[in-house]
């Protein structure tokens, strides 16, 4: 694995897309200084799992599901990633058909501006 410039200079971003338009460029946010490209990885997997779920109405699965993801739901994008990046697209259909567990939700457990905030703590 390679890392780029982007990744050595602050760490990995990943970049988060609202599918509902709320904002002018669809950028709701970007989150910096992951650890490593997994773990960009692992974080965008949970938060669109965790968006995927949100938007599912009455225990709704597949077309449905993803109807109200892409209208309302939020992407993530680990940006400047290429190749090693996460891509939703790759799973979508299955985050579809299965609700995800709790744990498969949890995004804010390796948020990593938690991380730094329960590290600060401790001094």
């Amino acid at each position: 694995m390679s890392e780029t410039p982007q990744a050595e200079d602050r760490g990995w971003v990943v970049r988060i897309i609202d599918h509902s338009g709320a904002s002018e460029d669809d950028i709701v946010e970007e989150i910096k200084d992951f650890q490593d490209i997994l773990h960009a990885n692992a974080f965008a997997r949970a938060y669109v799992r965790d968006s995927i779920e949100r938007g599912r109405v009455g225990g709704a699965v597949g077309r449905e599901v993803l109807e109200n993801w892409f209208a309302f739901g939020e992407d993530a994008i680990v940006v400047d990633a290429e190749d090693e990046g996460w891509k939703s697209a790759n799973e979508l259909d299955e985050f579809a058909a299965t609700p995800a567990t709790p744990m498969e939700r949890d995004w804010r457990a390796i948020d990593p501006r938690r991380l730094v905030e329960d590290d600060e703590a401790e001094l």
